[in-house]
């Protein structure tokens, strides 16, 4: 499969859903962009690595990476988006130590902002792009922005394990919401277990 190098066109932020992003990437050949809603600590962390001048006061976590890894030689070579199931996009790091290549799994988000920090480049397998690209004018902001607002309302590609849209529990009765509540405890996922015990402490209260 041929890949196609992408570059960040920019972020939007959603003015429905709250804390919810638009990443829109471009191919770097053609005129189709590529959207991905990602939660806002990502949208941040991008954000601050596209504008240079812009310095924390303390280290972001993908800046600690980079040190981390700079500090012991490690190196980004490139982003590869190589997968897209069930409207969630899969990202590999392809890293480089001693000339030995590692592939490390991860996050779309995390993967572009470290990418950023590495000058390393961004690709995309044309089939992914094929299925989930698409012709967004960025030629008026007012555009721009209605058909941002129309992808974070459709939800149809995020960013995996990311809160691009916030999940809405209230349709699931309680016995749905402890079943659900007891996987993301087996998964580790403490933060979804923590939202669903919130949501069942309301049901509770009534």
């Amino acid at each position: 499969m041929s890949l196609v190098r992408l570059n960040i066109k920019g972020i939007s932020y959603s003015q429905t859903q709250n804390g919810a992003y638009a990443l829109i990437l471009n191919e770097v050949d053609g005129e189709r962009k590529l959207p991905i809603v990602i939660g806002a600590f990502e949208a941040q962390s991008i954000a601050i690595a596209l504008e240079k001048e812009i310095k924390p006061p303390r280290p972001l976590t993908h800046d600690l990476f980079k040190s981390f890894a700079s500090r012991f030689d490690i190196i980004v070579k490139q982003v590869i988006i190589h997968k897209l199931v069930d409207g969630v996009f899969y990202s590999s790091i392809i890293c480089e130590r001693d000339k030995i290549e590692e592939i490390i799994d991860a996050r779309t988000s995390d993967a572009i902002a470290l990418a950023l920090r590495f000058n390393a480049p961004i690709f995309t397998y044309k089939n992914i792009l094929d299925k989930a690209g698409i012709y967004l004018s960025m030629s008026k902001k007012e555009d721009d922005e209605n058909e941002v607002e129309a992808i974070l309302q459709e939800e149809v590609t995020v960013d995996d394990n990311d809160e691009g849209g916030n999940v809405n529990y209230s349709h699931l009765s309680l016995e749905e919401l402890n079943n659900l509540l007891g996987e993301a405890v087996r998964d580790e996922d403490y933060e979804t277990a923590a939202k669903i015990r919130d949501e069942i402490s309301k049901r509770e209260k009534l």
